[in-house]
């Protein structure tokens, strides 16, 4: 079955949202349930973020909300910490001018640069969160509790977008995907045509 780009985009966020969805729920579960005593959080928000920055740009405002209702309602959250985590977590878009002026390939191929993506995604997730927080009474002490608390999920965040640089096409921006892959199929079937001509 052939997909449509925005049926393929649908569905691959879709996939990466639910995904991230159901992980934030069951985090946020455990925590209440078996780990309420424990004072850091891991998320996968922001590793899932920048996978989907990196893949569709600003769509990753998708999995930036799904990621925070799902935590909220596994958790019983009131209503503000829906807004902290939901419109705070929007932030992260801020940066996508980054992820542009450096240019998606080059932060791909560089670990170094994918590592500048990954943690500006994080505090900008973090101080999203603490400018939210602050309409609601919070201080400028809670963002530094916010970075010490969360500081798990940076690191999950750094370990699992180095390793998805490693997976073909998963950290990788899918229009150029598509034009690379479909360039590579070209030249296997202008190959096979070569060899099949001469009796390869």
């Amino acid at each position: 079955m052939n997909l449509t780009l925005k049926q393929y985009r649908t569905i691959d966020i879709g996939i990466l949202s639910a995904v991230l969805a159901a992980s934030e729920a069951l985090i946020a579960f455990a925590a209440r349930v078996w780990f309420s005593a424990e004072n850091y959080i891991l998320s996968p928000t922001a590793a899932v973020i920048c996978i989907v920055m990196m893949r569709w740009g600003l769509y990753a405002v998708i999995p930036a909300v799904c990621g925070g209702l799902a935590m909220c309602i596994a958790s019983g959250a009131g209503a503000e910490q829906f807004a902290v985590y939901c419109i705070g977590s929007c932030f992260s878009l801020a940066a996508y001018p980054l992820l542009k002026r450096l240019g998606k390939e080059t932060v791909r191929k560089k670990a170094f640069l994918t590592f500048i993506f990954t943690a500006a995604v994080f505090l900008s997730i973090q101080l999203g969160r603490w400018l939210v927080g602050l309409m609601f009474g919070g201080t400028a002490a809670t963002f530094v509790t916010l970075l010490v608390t969360d500081s798990l999920s940076l690191l999950f965040a750094a370990v699992a977008v180095q390793l998805a640089r490693h997976i073909d096409g998963l950290f990788e921006d899918q229009l150029g995907y598509l034009r690379r892959t479909q360039a590579e199929r070209r030249r296997s079937q202008q190959t096979d045509e070569v060899d099949t001509e001469y009796g390869g």
